[in-house]
């Protein structure tokens, strides 16, 4: 049986993304983990994540995950989600300035102030709720349309340095990257678990990549 690991590091809604996980590919054993044996041993390992990118770090650390992390995107299908995401840059301008992972090269920034979209109405910060998201060629997007809506809550987005690993971007109201993808690494800045039919379909996909393009 095909098992994929979804890191445990105590912040995420480990239990909906595991749960989402099932219900995509029932065959699938998913395991939420904190053990790097654990994480080095599956098949597929998913890297979840909400608030500070801060406290996320630290945590990494403390658990002695860090180096578990690298090796995994280096060898597995890997799927980095929301701070997941983020984590996996080279740093973020969230806390003053934190040191991310450096798996991606590139800048975790803050949506500015002030933004407001064609109409001129005010943008909040976070940017919340149902965003399009505008696609390129990429396994993970099988059977999924161009220009699907996906549920993002986030103040901070990514900025690669080498623009070809954008895979897709939503507007806010500028164009950003919103999934990224580099050889057996794929992540998003949104939450296909709380993004119905196509999140799930994004989910099902990744249980059945092999990690190439």
């Amino acid at each position: 049986m095909s098992s994929v690991a979804v890191i445990d590091y105590g912040m995420g809604n480990l239990h909906s993304i595991a749960k989402a996980l099932q219900h995509a590919d029932p065959s699938v054993a998913v395991n939420i983990v904190a053990d790097p044996q654990a994480i080095l041993e599956a098949d597929r390992v998913v890297f979840p994540g909400v608030g500070a990118i801060r406290d996320c770090m630290q945590a990494l650390n403390a658990l002695n995950l860090i180096a578990i992390i690298r090796e995994a995107a280096k060898t597995k299908p890997f799927l980095g989600i929301c701070l997941g995401m983020q984590a996996l840059l080279t740093d973020s301008q969230e806390n003053e300035l934190t040191s991310c992972l450096n798996i991606v090269d590139g800048h975790v920034v803050r949506f500015i102030d002030g933004l407001t979209d064609h109409h001129g109405e005010r943008l909040k910060i976070p940017h919340m709720g149902w965003n399009e998201v505008k696609q390129q060629p990429h396994p993970l997007w099988q059977d999924i349309p161009q220009n699907s809506r996906f549920y993002f809550v986030h103040s901070y987005y990514v900025v690669p340095d080498d623009s070809s690993v954008t895979i897709a971007t939503a507007e806010y109201p500028d164009p950003f990257t919103c999934a990224l993808a580099k050889e057996n690494v794929f992540a998003v800045q949104f939450h296909p678990e709380k993004s119905q039919t196509v999140g799930l379909q994004l989910l099902k996909n990744f249980l059945h990549w092999d990690g190439t393009l």
